[in-house]
């Protein structure tokens, strides 16, 4: 699951308990991978830590964690590690494999538990719940299945079993990205790490100093609760309570229209509730392609049970309580004067997520925190309060909010071992992909129209557009499933990849081969070049590049045949 974009964050003010830490070791296995590509060890993906303390215990004890030492590098000069990573979701998870490939020896500093949010709460059990919820919906499609040819009696669901199904996937890829760790010797640090002074951090509650060359600040984010809202955690919740799937109300008020919003207005509405979204911006999903946006609209929201409120905050939010309903007080979001109050079985908070800094100990870096996220650069070195590098820190994902993305914390992380380890590397941001996955799904890379027509105002190029529907597409159409939008916004005059964006079946994994093209620097007019198996989905996209209009020729040479 990914973070709402339309609203700005403030910073999460959380309290952090520091238990003191042991280490044992354990045979390590001659395993060397990067990432999270883990696939055929079983291993799945995670994303950035968040510890939020409502749901933390506080461990009064120390903890043992078992990790390998003797394959894990060896450090120079008199430094315990080479690389100290605080935290172990997504970024730190993926910075600590590609250090142990470098050759690098790694620790991992964890305070809660290996997966960090996405893991644990965020993607892996959000598409759990949605993989159960959308199969209801197909089940429930009349006109859908029997245009298939297909009838199915009445179809039910468990909402316990729907739960579990979730919370047993979480626990699945956690055990499997800890293992992941251990094989390779990454020593893994139990304890909330606070920085104690350059190259130095304390690990729990203990004087236990840890040193290290390099250290990486990937201590994540913790969902954001606007002021006036009171969550109780049962009918006022925020997505770390809605994972559990504890009851689905038959009314349920969802704040904020980002990813979060809509992708569990996409589970709630498939499992039989009424949604009512409430949007600060004059216009739902806002941070989407205008005309994505619109079409997404027309489909995922217009012919479901949802309604919804733009132009307007939820100034204050009353948990139900003395057999009272929730209430939801309205005001304009310009002229601040009330609108109107809604009475519902209950409240998602989906109004994106703030940085879980506090308590890191920054100051004794002389780093002040901006909105509570960590002042990085270009390539995620940290800045100081008088705009100087601090050495040897880094900052990625969340935590820096660049771009708070489970992937785009791994790549971060990746990035910086690539610098400590002698390669200068600049991560394009502009070339990681997004996705929203509701049925149909959403993705998008690069920027959207209107950025880009800003952009080639100012630097003074030309911007055309093409699109592709998914009604020319035999393999949607032999799934039914016909509705859909591809679109490309590019330079017609060198064939540059501007932006991508689609709305349609499958649209999460259709989107790669734009994104790598944009991290490549691949021009259309090379791309057009390329090969799809037909029939199958990624054909949309081959359409779509083959319908931009550029006046460059392609650049690849063409190679010898080859005779088969």
């Amino acid at each position: 699951m990914q973070s709402s974009l339309s609203l700005s964050l403030s910073p999460a003010i959380v309290s952090r308990s520091h238990p003191s830490f042991t280490v044992s070791s354990v045979k390590p296995l001659n395993l060397s991978f990067c990432g999270l590509r883990r696939e055929a060890l079983g291993l799945g993906f995670a994303t950035s830590l968040n510890r939020n303390l409502r749901q933390l215990p506080r461990r009064q004890h120390s903890a043992v964690v078992t990790a390998a030492a003797s394959d894990n590098g060896s450090t120079s000069g008199s430094f315990d590690y080479d690389l100290l990573i605080i935290g172990a979701g997504v970024g730190g998870h993926g910075a600590a494999l590609h250090a142990v490939e470098k050759g690098l020896k790694t620790a991992i500093v964890e305070g809660d538990v290996v997966g960090g949010t996405c893991v644990n709460r965020g993607c892996v059990p959000s598409k759990a719940l949605l993989a159960a919820s959308g199969r209801m919906r197909e089940l429930k499609s009349d006109h859908h299945l029997k245009s298939l040819g297909i009838h199915v009696s009445a179809a039910e669901y468990d909402r316990q079993g729907v739960a579990d199904h979730a919370n047993n996937l979480a626990s699945k890829i956690r055990s499997n990205l800890t293992n992941s760790l251990k094989a390779i010797g990454v020593d893994i640090l139990t304890g909330f790490g606070t920085i104690v002074g350059p190259q130095k951090v304390k690990i729990g509650s203990s004087n236990s100093i840890v040193t290290a060359k390099d250290i990486i600040i990937a201590t994540g984010s913790v969902p954001f609760v606007p002021k006036g809202v009171e969550v109780d955690g049962k009918t006022v919740i925020t997505s770390d309570h809605a994972l559990k799937l504890e009851s689905v109300p038959d009314w349920i008020a969802i704040v904020g229209s980002g990813y979060i919003g809509l992708e569990f207005s996409d589970v709630y509405t498939a499992l039989g509730s009424e949604v009512t979204f409430v949007e600060a911006l004059d216009q739902l999903m806002p941070g989407f392609d205008p005309e994505i946006s619109k079409l997404a609209q027309r489909v995922l929201v217009n012919p479901r049970n949802i309604d919804y409120h733009t132009g307007v905050f939820a100034s204050k939010i009353t948990p139900a309580r003395d057999g009272k309903p929730v209430l939801i007080e309205l005001i304009d979001a310009k002229t601040k004067e009330p609108k109107d109050t809604l009475e519902v079985d209950a409240a998602l908070i989906a109004t994106g997520r703030a940085p879980f800094t506090q308590g890191l100990g920054l100051e004794n870096v002389d780093v002040a925190t901006q909105r509570g996220f960590v002042p990085v650069d270009e390539r995620m070195r940290v800045i100081d309060a008088n705009g100087k590098l601090v050495p040897h820190l880094f900052c990625i994902g969340d935590a820096n909010g660049k771009m708070m993305l489970a992937h785009a914390a791994s790549a971060q992380g990746i990035s910086v071992v690539e610098q400590v380890t002698g390669r200068d590397h600049v991560l394009n941001h502009l070339s990681i992909p997004a996705a929203c996955f509701t049925h149909p799904e959403i993705s998008m890379v690069g920027l959207t129209e209107p950025q880009a027509r800003e952009k080639g105002e100012k630097e003074g190029f030309e911007v055309s557009v093409a699109k592709t529907s998914f009604k020319a597409n035999t393999k949607a159409l032999a799934e039914n499933e016909g509705e859909g939008l591809a679109k490309l916004i590019y330079r017609p005059d060198n064939g540059e990849i501007l932006g991508v964006h689609i709305f349609g079946l499958h649209a999460a994994d259709l989107i790669h081969e734009a994104s790598n093209a944009i991290a490549l620097g691949t021009r259309i007019q090379d791309i057009k070049l390329a090969v799809h198996a037909h029939p199958t989905l990624s054909e949309v996209l081959d359409e779509l590049f083959k319908s931009a209009k550029v006046k460059a020729h392609a650049s690849i040479p063409v190679s010898e045949p080859v005779a088969v």
